[in-house]
Parts: C-alpha cells; sequence; structure tokens
C-alpha cells in the first residue's frame, strides 16, 4: 500500500498508509490528525484542508481548479506548495509524498 507522509503543526512527521483512490484528506482525516478541519467534508468550499505538497510532487498532481485557487487566496498561510488536500485523489504514483498541515488562518 502506498505510504503517505504527514507533518503536523508541531513538525512531527508520520507515514501512514494511503488507499489509491481516497483523497489526501481522507487520509490524513481518517489517520487522526485532528488538526485538519476538513470542515466541508471535501467539496471544495472551504480552505481548512490546506496543505503544502512537497515540492517534488508538484508534476504528479492535477492542475488546481479555479475554485481551490480562489479558496487558496483567502488563506494568509499560502505559498507555492499549497494545494487543498481534498482535491489531491491518492495514488501508486504518489507513494511517499510529503505533506505538511499548513497553519491555522
Amino acid at each position: 500500500m502506498p505510504k503517505l507522509i504527514v507533518v503536523n503543526r508541531e513538525g512531527k512527521e508520520q507515514a501512514v498508509d494511503g488507499a489509491a483512490g481516497l483523497s489526501v484528506m481522507e487520509i490524513i482525516r481518517d489517520n487522526g490528525f485532528d488538526e485538519l478541519l476538513a470542515l466541508c467534508g471535501g467539496c471544495c468550499s472551504c480552505a481548512t484542508c490546506h496543505v503544502y505538497v512537497d515540492p517534488a510532487f508538484a508534476d504528479k498532481l492535477p492542475d488546481m481548479s479555479e475554485d481551490e485557487n480562489d479558496l487558496l487566496d483567502s488563506s494568509d498561510e499560502r505559498n507555492e506548495q499549497s494545494r487543498l488536500s481534498c482535491q489531491i485523489q491518492f495514488s501508486d504514483d504518489l507513494d511517499g509524498m510529503r505533506v505538511t498541515i499548513a497553519p491555522e488562518d
């Protein structure tokens, strides 16, 4: 099973199993990272699942939608690696990807 490496807001890193087909948000949430609120449940209507994606995996991710871009614009913590974890479908190609949970806005 592919692994997702999650860095929490305190900087602690943990590798977790991630089933292909789930969103990165679902994997993070289902593995007990309570600081990732994901209030909208993955329907891309908030930015509470904001993460920073390892730049080494940027080319493997789908392009950002206009909705995702607009929601990330509402965050003071946005940077070049910002993505909404609900918009990233996990797959075998993303095995070993590191994401860092963004600071809360």
